[in-house]
This record gives structure tokens, sequence and C-alpha cells, in this order.
């Protein structure tokens, strides 16, 4: 996996924050704020859901990268970097969902 293409998106993330919400999405998106974030998330995961239910591949793929897009966006809103949830996520490799869902407790 290439994960410095995470590292590129939210980059340009980045340096899209305070530009002009006129020209550039990304800095729309977070000019709105918070909750405006999260509502976009939500509706992405529903477009993915909705892709998944109709079997297409192509369509699966195309609207799953816009939750993790939009998670991109979230990451930067709280100045985190996707950096850090790979390192979450390696170090949860190799342990079984179950405990690691216990271990939250």
């Amino acid at each position: 996996m290439n994960d410095a293409i995470l590292s590129q998106l939210a980059d340009v993330i980045e340096s899209r924050r305070g530009g002009d919400p006129e020209t550039s999405y990304v800095a729309r998106l977070l000019a709105r704020g918070e909750d405006a974030v999260l509502k976009k998330i939500g509706e992405e995961a529903t477009e993915t859901v909705m892709a998944a239910k109709d079997g297409s591949p192509d369509r699966i793929i195309a609207e799953a990268a816009d939750p993790w897009f939009h998670c991109l966006i979230l990451l930067a809103h709280y100045r985190l970097r996707p950096e850090q949830v790979l390192a979450e996520l390696e170090r949860r490799a190799g342990t079984s969902g179950i405990e690691e869902k216990a271990a939250r407790k």
C-alpha cells in the first residue's frame, strides 16, 4: 500500500485551510466548521453503503474514496495527520478485533 498518497492529500488539504471558499471545496468545508464536516462524512458513508448494496466494484471503490477523503478533512480540522491513524492501525495489527474492542472499555 502506498500510504504516501494520504500524506500528500493531507498536505494539500492543509494548504487549503483559510483559502478562498469560492474557489476551494476544502476551504469551504473547513470554513463551515465541524458540523458541516461531520455531516459530509455521514453522507459519504451512506453513499458508500448504497454502492455496496448495488454490488458494482467500480462504484464501491469510487464511493469508498469519498469518506476516506472527508476523514482527511476531519483530521485537518482537528490538526491531526493520517500518519497518526496509520500508527494506530499498525499498533492494532495482529490483535483480535474482539480483544481490541474489549481493551477500550
